[in-house]
């Protein structure tokens, strides 16, 4: 996510239709901006309007509105969001300050049932919450890519060093070839000469034809020995190949045992599982809401209907609703009943949301190995079919070379046949010759020579050939290497870079708790804690077939007795107050590990009853220094003990 550009020092909301706001615009500057207000005046509606505008989906339209909307200036930029009620849902529009709200969601909007805040009183994993923004499967995707180049290049070094070697043998063999090349030729051109000596002092048709019959024969064989020999060789490396495939074809254990069907039959009952869960979470949500807004004093027009129903006397429809602070009229059977029965219900309605979303991770985290056990299978399937592929194609290849290498030596022997008859004749014609010419050398014997330094001098000069294209290559390649080593050292950064960002975030995030954690207790003074602290250890965990180590964090309480003694405890004994002062704090350490600070300017507090007033004061202050804007909704005796200096919003 790109850095936003710098903050002003002011800004401005409109909102209309957001929660329980009919209409409203308020001012605020950067520091600490107080919400101060009982319960039902729309404070944590403005917050819902702050998110909206800054790009968070957690966000209710009026319930009798059919259109929303709220607009954030910042200094001279001004960020826009629309909600509309369709018969699918409310919908989304507008060009908000962020474009991928999750890192806010997580660690800036510090709601009452925000998920870092959450995770130490639920006992989340920890871990899992500060890496949510980050695609580790993409990171280790990389990884495995960078280092597969890694290891070409590495591969294609070694190489170069090898060859770089050969390159004085080579050179060597060029020389040597080169001189024993000249020295054919002179011999070639000695025999030549004789050759043309004894022929211009005879005439001997009959003879010379059969000679260069017999030479151009000699130079086909020679021809036809050099395509054997290359055939030869070729077969070789092909019956190397197929035994290195089959010796790989017999690693890779054909799937044929495997179930796909039954893998794919539980994936769909999985899914049709979770997406039941789903409805009911959706059920949950709008149910908790609903009645979180009507505690809040929203849906006017249900009040209205509400006091028609149930008496007709002079007193406002609030004084209805809200006979006291601590009663309301249930909207459901229209008698009055404490308000903490209704917060009850719905906070047993928030704890089976909570177990409904951990049933749900739980059948996402089955989906997702089994889905990864059918990805192994079909790769493994893929590549046992490759090879068998390639197994059958060396094969054919195989046959054909074999059939033609048969061809070859059968032409080979007809022509040598045809060779064995042509010096036959040569011969009964060089022995008819005149009686003066028996001295002369064999010109059956000259021409046999001639034939022989002939093929040998193509021998040595296609030998020359590959040895000045195997020394060309070698330089060639040699010239890459410094390029290669360059990319090389790249690729062990970027990879050192990869490997270490998860360990730095996980060291990161375990320090900066650690660290805010012992500051906020310093501050806040609660009575025999000593210390709360997260621990980095290592667990083993399933991923698909592998089991693999990984890294957790766990939670540790450290309290005191009266006689200084020391002993660890259980999230479970935090009293509340603590434990919202931990969450608080660990939603913290996120913020600063994934630098929200840099993405979004504001961060939102809401629901800090359960802490006392004065280290409410404290943890705001503290928070104060990490962010452009905090705003935080308080209830009046606790926004008193606030600092006067620090802006507030006493109505909306």
């Amino acid at each position: 996510m790109a850095t936003q550009p710098p903050v002003a020092h002011e800004a401005r909301l409109q909102a209309r239709n957001i929660g329980g706001i009919d209409e409203t615009t308020v001012e605020l500057g950067s520091g600490i901006t107080v919400l101060a207000g009982r319960n039902a005046t729309n404070r944590t509606s403005l917050l819902q309007a702050f998110m909206a505008a800054l790009g968070g989906d957690a966000v209710s339209l009026k319930a009798d509105a059919e259109e929303g909307v709220a607009e954030l200036e910042i200094g001279e930029e001004s960020y826009r969001r629309t909600l509309r009620r369709t018969d699918g849902g409310v919908v989304m529009g507008g060009e908000p300050y962020l474009e991928d709200p999750e890192l806010a969601e997580l660690f800036a909007f510090l709601l009452e049932l925000n998920p870092a805040r959450q995770a130490v009183t639920t006992q989340d994993d920890l871990r899992e919450l500060i890496f949510r923004p980050i695609d580790t499967d993409e990171i280790d995707a990389e990884i495995t890519q960078l280092t597969a180049e890694k290891d070409q290049l590495t591969e294609k070094l070694d190489r170069l060093e090898s060859v770089r070697r050969q390159l004085p043998a080579l050179e060597q063999t060029r020389t040597d070839l080169e001189g024993r090349i000249e020295e054919k030729r002179a011999e070639l051109e000695t025999v030549t000469a004789a050759i043309e000596a004894v022929e211009s002092g005879n005439e001997r048709d009959e003879l010379d034809e059969k000679l260069t019959k017999l030479r151009e024969s000699r130079s086909r064989l020679d021809d036809l020995r050099f395509e054997v020999e290359t055939e030869r060789e070729s077969l070789e490396a092909l019956r190397d190949e197929r035994k290195e495939i089959q010796a790989e074809l017999d690693t890779v254990a054909a799937p044929e045992s495997v179930d796909e069907a039954a893998i794919d039959a539980e994936v769909d009952r999985l899914q049709r599982r979770s997406q039941s869960i789903d409805s009911v979470l959706t059920q949950l949500r709008s149910i908790i809401q609903f009645n979180e807004e009507m505690l809040e004093g929203a849906h006017p027009e249900i009040r209205d209907v509400l006091a028609d129903d149930h008496d007709g006397e002079s007193e406002t429809v609030t004084d209805r609703l809200f006979e006291a602070d601590d009663t309301v009229r249930c909207w459901t059977c229209g008698s009055t009943v404490d308000r903490a029965d209704i917060e009850s219900t719905i906070e047993q309605l928030r704890s089976h949301q909570e177990t409904k979303l951990a049933e749900r991770d739980d059948l996402k985290a089955q989906i997702q190995s089994l889905r990864s056990d059918r990805r192994e299978l079909d790769q493994r399937r893929k590549r046992h079919d490759r090879l068998e592929e390639r197994l059958e194609s060396t094969a054919a290849e195989i046959d054909r070379r074999e059939s033609r290498l048969e061809e070859l030596l059968t032409r080979r022997e007809e022509l040598e046949a045809d060779i064995e008859r042509l010096e036959r004749d040569a011969s009964a014609l060089e022995a008819e010759s005149e009686p003066e010419e028996t001295n002369d050398e064999s010109l059956l014997e000259l021409n046999r020579q001639a034939n022989d330094l002939e093929f040998s001098l193509g021998r040595l000069e296609r030998d020359l050939e590959t040895t000045l294209e195997e020394i060309a290559e070698i330089e060639s390649a040699l010239e890459t290497e410094s390029q290669l080593s360059n990319r090389l050292e790249e690729l062990r950064d970027e990879l050192e870079a990869l490997r270490t960002r998860i360990d730095r975030l996980e060291r990161q995030a375990v320090e900066s708790f650690n660290e805010h954690m012992d500051a906020v207790l310093d501050v806040l003074e609660y009575d025999n804690i000593e210390r709360i602290w997260i621990e980095r250890i290592g667990q083993t965990v399933r991923e698909g077939r592998r089991t693999v180590e990984q890294a957790a964090f766990e939670l540790h309480i450290v309290r005191s007795t009266d006689d200084d003694r020391t002993y660890e405890d259980t999230i479970e004994h935090l009293s509340e107050s603590e434990r919202e002062v931990t969450g608080l704090i660990f939603a913290l350490a996120g913020y600063l590990v994934h630098e929200v600070y840099d993405v979004v300017p504001f961060v939102l507090l809401d629901s800090l009853e359960a802490v006392d007033s004065n280290r409410i004061a404290a943890l705001v202050e503290y928070f104060e220094s990490y962010t452009d804007f905090l705003v935080v909704a308080l209830l009046p005796e606790d926004a008193a003990a606030i600092d006067e200096r620090h802006e507030r919003i006493p109505t909306i």
